[in-house]
């Protein structure tokens, strides 16, 4: 069993990346790909950790995209090579363009009447702070009884405070990822189009021509039904698998590394052997 999807406390999960490391090891994952969000010093503080445990470690970073108008996420997977230093400079870019965005957010709230400061938040956040540091500040202060809560009265969308971050365009994110060696996959394609299947595969067929290599058939939100789609949209377009929990650890307490929600997944290790076959 392997998990090609999660986040450390770099950026917003709760686990370190000992801890995350020690949690692969104890749900007796063969492999675990940290996909932080613009940031892949998750990635590089757990190296370690898993060389002494006997775990594969595999390089993977999340980046939010813009396409057709939509947030669509973009998993990228570096098996063969190390990313380039022209991918790290490009995300020092997209880290100062998230702060920008929290110091727009704190107004908006503050605006709202909540007492918050960007200190308070940054303190949580490490390395990259992000709306689910806000939404442990606004529960320890009271303005929300839970993460979810938080989010569905500040954080979400729809929210009140919503504040928009600038989203890359999905085909320059595409064109980052594939030059630094990357393997970019469609992150849980459930969120993308929910379940308007004509459009997705629109969506699929269309990225497939912009470089897209494969799609995360597996997570934690898929039914058995988005599965089976989700693999024949693969295959259609010749693409590969990819598949994992999402996990977050205290930020979505119902997902478990490795099964997912109530034990919904299992990711084969035939996916990550597949994805090494790619050129």
């Amino acid at each position: 069993m392997i998990d090609l999807h999660s986040h450390t406390d770099r950026s917003d999960g709760t686990f370190t990346p000992q801890e995350l490391v020690a949690e692969a090891v104890r749900v007796g994952l063969s492999a675990l790909a940290i996909t932080d969000h613009d940031t892949f010093q998750g990635y590089y503080d757990a190296v370690p950790f898993a060389a002494d445990a006997g775990l594969e470690l595999i390089c993977g970073i999340e980046l939010s995209t813009r396409y057709q108008g939509n947030s669509v996420h973009l998993l990228g997977y570096f098996l063969h090579s190390a990313p380039s230093a022209e991918l790290q400079t490009w995300l020092a870019f997209l880290l100062e363009n998230r702060r920008e965005r929290n110091v727009r957010l704190i107004h908006k709230l503050q605006s709202l009447g909540v007492d918050i400061t960007l200190a308070e938040v940054e303190a949580r956040g490490k390395t990259l702070t992000a709306r689910p540091h806000f939404a442990r500040v606004l529960m320890e202060k009271g303005y929300a009884k839970d993460v979810q809560n938080a989010f569905d009265l500040y954080l979400d969308e729809s929210a009140k405070g919503y504040v928009q971050r600038h989203e890359v365009p999905m085909e320059d994110a595409l064109e980052r990822i594939l030059k630094a060696g990357g393997i970019p996959s469609l992150a849980h394609p459930v969120r993308v189009a929910k379940n308007n299947w004509e459009k997705l595969a629109g969506y699929v067929e269309d990225l497939a021509g912009y470089g897209l290599r494969a799609v995360e058939v597996y997570h934690s939100d898929h039914s058995p039904e988005n599965v089976s789609y989700y693999k024949s949209l693969a295959d259609r377009n010749d693409l590969a698998v990819t598949g994992g929990s999402d996990f977050h650890g205290g930020n979505k307490p119902t997902i478990a590394l490795g099964t997912g929600q109530r034990g919904n997944l299992n990711v084969p290790d035939s996916v990550l052997l597949d994805l090494k076959q790619l050129s």
